[in-house]
């Protein structure tokens, strides 16, 4: 197995990664939410001009690499109640099961917690079993059920997870 690199994205990577982001959803999620939630999310989630605002913004894009390839990547950012918020984590499929979710999970938190934040908060959908599984194996906590309509008739139904920093 190659050496996995996380670092932070590069912007000459954001179309890579809005490729890799529909793959992997496009290949996860049917069965969970239908195909049409599926476009109207990365639509929403995954232009490239949007990345690049985030980045601008200052959010934490981090990338994992394989031989220099992206093969995963996370985003994180402070929220306004002092949370920082883990907000999308993703592995190209044929990399899961490495160490690489944990490893950018690892990432995030020692960064957050640098930052003097208390406690990392995450949205998963509660159908999936797997990620919800992984984050529990990762040291999170179910805290709550949150609901959210994202419009185009399409609701998220999610359980917030929390986990403290040291």
């Amino acid at each position: 197995m190659p050496d996995i690199e996380i670092a932070p994205l590069r912007l000459d990577e954001v179309e890579a990664l809005v490729e890799l982001a529909g793959s992997i959803w496009r290949a996860h999620y049917p069965g969970i939410i239908s195909l049409e939630q599926i476009d109207h999310m990365l639509e929403q989630r995954y232009r490239p001009a949007l990345v690049r605002q985030y980045m601008a913004r200052g959010d934490l894009w981090l990338a994992a690499r394989a031989d220099g390839a992206l093969v995963g990547f996370a985003h994180g950012h402070p929220l306004a109640d002092g949370d920082y918020k883990l907000d999308k984590l993703y592995v190209d499929l044929d990399w899961q099961r490495q160490g690489i979710g944990g490893a950018l999970i690892n990432e995030v938190a020692a960064r957050a917690s640098r930052r003097g934040f208390a406690r990392l908060v995450l949205r998963v959908n509660r159908n999936n079993q797997q990620a919800i599984d992984a984050y529990l194996k990762q040291g999170f906590t179910v805290a709550t059920i949150h609901l959210e309509d994202i419009g185009g008739g399409f609701v998220m139904d999610d359980y917030v997870m929390t986990k403290e920093l040291p």
